[in-house]
């Protein structure tokens, strides 16, 4: 029997399912970017690195329910711009069912919230270890404001598709938020400045296993991210995770191969890295690929963003001179970018009649070719190309905008001292208590004498290893 909280129009797996996935997708930020983070960085940086992820998730939601939710899937302000409003703050609103699925708009404004503040957080990643707080704390809002809606309306909302051409009506793309992410990193990363030359040169994780621990979360995590990009618990869901974690699995192994082969040991840095580019990778093609396909996307993104992270990065003067912390440009930018292309060679076509319905316009190019249908499928491939370039140009020109405006207001980069001190100059607090009652010793490994000297006899023993 239909009631006010069950109408006729709610599924109720649907939706268990999609709020299930949400809290997935939330769980990759918060705590799983936010231990990463505060664990892959230099010890005098864990605070802060973890502090940003925490932040962004939080300053998100807010702007989100304000008026970026209705920005990046609401009523048509302005070609590729959508109309703010206040409307997701009204229980009217919140309670009718939403513009994908069988649910509220509720579950729809929670769904894309996640994916909305884990772009942020991995915004964050290029600029760990010299941004100044203040200048993070205001950069989140207008970028998502500016930035992230205008893509979001541009390539996923359904009313945001009357505002480009025919052959722009939606890059066959389950769900990505790298394409976003990583065009940010080199403008923020210009504006900001390096790290210090001491940070570039030795940049230690200050816990390994908590590091895992974060990846760990990450990647159980993307199991929403994919999983629930159909908007449905339906069968294109479960192929979907499927392809999630073989592409991934696979990726990891292949990059531990090339460590194994070139630097002659493996690398857990570099099998969380290996992960990464797995799960971004196969994320415009998760439901749409056959699982020998996954696999093909594995290995590749496996090879070439180790390839360029490794090898190219290191041989271009252009990338040196770029400070990304964590590399967000190969994990996200090249891993993104490659999946993209790929989905628009690789998508078979039973799987996109589930996800995009009968429309024989998505077809793989590799299918296509097969089928006789060469130019549906170079369509494809031509629409996945234009959709990266899309977002790459948006982002880079908003980036550096809103860096300009925010330099404006505040320092951008932290001063020479508070770089030298890391957590203890920010933030007035330390990662870890070294003796009995969290005290620190003198001389401490973030360079600031504030804290007295404890009298135990390892700590001279301690700084001397230090």
């Amino acid at each position: 029997m239909a009631t006010e909280a069950a109408p006729e129009w709610l599924d109720k797996g649907d939706n268990a399912w999609q709020l299930a996935a949400s809290t997935l997708v939330g769980l990759q930020s918060v705590p799983g970017l936010v231990i990463l983070y505060g664990s892959i960085v230099k010890k005098k940086w864990a605070v802060n690195s973890a502090f940003m992820a925490l932040y962004a998730f939080a300053a998100t939601f807010v702007v989100w329910c304000l008026w970026a939710f209705r920005m990046s899937f609401g009523d048509r302000l302005l070609p590729f711009v959508g109309r703010p409003d206040f409307a997701a703050l009204g229980q009217a609103f919140l309670t009718e069912q939403g513009f994908a699925g069988a649910y509220p708009a509720a579950t729809l404004l929670f769904f894309q919230f996640v994916f909305a503040a884990i772009t942020l957080v991995l915004v964050a990643g290029s600029l760990l270890g010299r941004v100044n707080f203040r200048a993070w704390m205001l950069f989140v809002p207008l970028w998502l404001t500016f930035s992230y809606t205008v893509g979001a309306f541009s390539v996923w909302s359904p009313t945001g598709s009357s505002s480009r051409p025919a052959s722009w009506t939606s890059p066959a793309d389950t769900s990505s938020t790298s394409p976003p992410a990583s065009p940010a990193s080199p403008p923020l990363s210009g504006y900001v400045g390096p790290r210090t030359a001491k940070d570039r040169e030795a940049f230690p994780p200050n816990n390994i296993l908590l590091t895992l621990a974060g990846a760990g979360l990450l990647w159980m995590g993307w199991t929403g991210f994919n999983g629930g990009a159909p908007y449905a618990a339906n069968i294109d869901a479960s192929v979907a995770i499927v392809n999630t974690h073989l592409c991934t699995a696979t990726s990891i192994l292949v990059w531990l191969c090339l460590d194994c082969a070139v630097f002659g040991r493996p690398s857990v840095i570099g099998a969380v890295q290996g992960m990464i580019t797995g799960l971004v990778c196969i994320t415009p093609a998760a439901g749409l690929v056959q699982g020998w396909a996954a696999m093909l996307m594995g290995a590749l993104s496996g090879s070439v963003p180790w390839l360029t992270m490794m090898v190219l990065h290191k041989r271009s003067r252009l990338l040196t001179r770029v400070d990304d912390t964590l590399a967000v440009i190969h994990t996200h930018g090249v891993a993104g970018s490659l999946g993209g292309v790929l989905t628009g060679v690789l998508a078979e076509p039973r799987l996109t009649r589930l996800f995009f319905g009968d429309d024989p316009r998505y077809v793989g190019l590799a299918y296509a070719i097969k089928d006789g249908r060469a130019a549906a499928g170079l369509r494809q491939v031509g629409m996945q190309l234009a959709g990266i370039a899309f977002v790459v140009a948006l982002n880079v020109v908003v980036t550096s905008i809103v860096c300009l405006l925010v330099g404006m207001l505040v320092p951008l980069r932290l001063s020479e001292e508070q770089l030298a001190a890391g957590d203890d100059a920010i933030h007035g607090e330390d990662a870890y208590a070294v003796w009995g009652d969290g005290e620190t010793y003198e001389q401490s490994v973030h360079g600031n004498g504030a804290y007295p000297m404890t009298s135990n006899p390892v700590a001279s023993k301690a700084d001397e290893m230090i």
